[in-house]
């Protein structure tokens, strides 16, 4: 049989890359939350001017600027559940990851999987921030609850961790709700910012998840040395480049509907 020859260059190269698209997303994550500050400010002045228009525009002017304000009004509280909603599923993803931080066998177990949570908390931090600063603009309040539905679920799960291997299973679980809601939600929301907000920030879970898979994949065939950075690419299996992307689009069966974390 022969041998597959790897170079690598190919997993330094995958590993800057990597860091690079975080980067990128916390630069459109942060520009596109500008924007909608200020398209948020532009559409409250907006508003206050037709009320006070509409007291003088006559019966039908004002038939219409009360038609216009409650199409605003309702379109602007589905972009809020969004947010809000994304805000706690975030908020769960924080407190999990901090558990799993302060867990012996992860503490004191491999680095590689250790730094990783201590990264991707403070990634989850701040996509959580994020999305609370653009509920508050458009009106509504800070999410700082977990996701409930989840929530429920990692509760039924944490007396059953008893190694890495189940703490990488529910991360998995948690990435992924959050790049499916993600993806979904850039259908959902009404506004060009948004979408971008949402936009930057599913990437960024739906590469956490393809870490973790990659991960998974190791530990489950008592790989646990090849948790590293650098790796010896050249023992990785040769399903290693594939674990991560089991699908070609990301699919969204699993997304959570916007009500879902909504504050009541």
């Amino acid at each position: 049989m022969a041998t597959d020859h790897i170079d690598t260059r190919l997993l330094e190269e995958l590993t800057e890359q990597s860091q690079d698209l975080n980067s990128d997303a916390v630069r459109i994550t942060t520009g596109a939350l500008g924007d909608f500050t200020e398209v948020s400010q532009e559409q409250r002045q907006s508003r206050r001017w037709w009320q006070r228009g509409g007291a003088v525009a006559g019966v039908a002017g004002a038939a219409a600027v009360l038609t216009q304000l409650r199409a605003t009004a309702a379109t602007s509280s589905n972009d809020v559940m969004a947010l809000q909603t994304a805000a706690s599923i975030e908020n769960l993803a924080i407190s999990v990851y901090r558990t799993a931080a302060g867990l012996p066998f992860i503490k004191d177990g491999n680095k590689t999987i250790a730094a990783f949570i201590a990264k991707t908390t403070t990634q989850h931090q701040a996509h959580a921030k994020a999305f609370n600063a653009a509920a508050t603009q458009a009106g509504g309040k800070a999410q700082t609850a977990p996701d409930a539905k989840y929530a429920a679920v990692v509760q039924k799960a944490l007396p059953k961790i008893k190694t890495p291997a189940d703490v990488v299973q529910l991360a998995i679980t948690l990435e992924d709700v959050a790049a499916q809601t993600y993806t979904k939600n850039v259908a959902q929301v009404s506004s060009t910012q948004l979408r971008r907000l949402f936009a930057s920030v599913a990437p960024v879970e739906a590469q956490h998840r393809a870490t973790l898979l990659a991960v998974q994949a190791l530990l489950a065939g008592s790989l646990g040395d090849l948790v590293a950075i650098p790796t010896n690419a050249a023992k990785l299996p040769s399903a290693a480049g594939s674990v991560g992307f089991p699908a070609a689009f990301y699919p969204t069966r699993s997304a959570s509907p916007i009500t879902e974390g909504a504050v009541k």
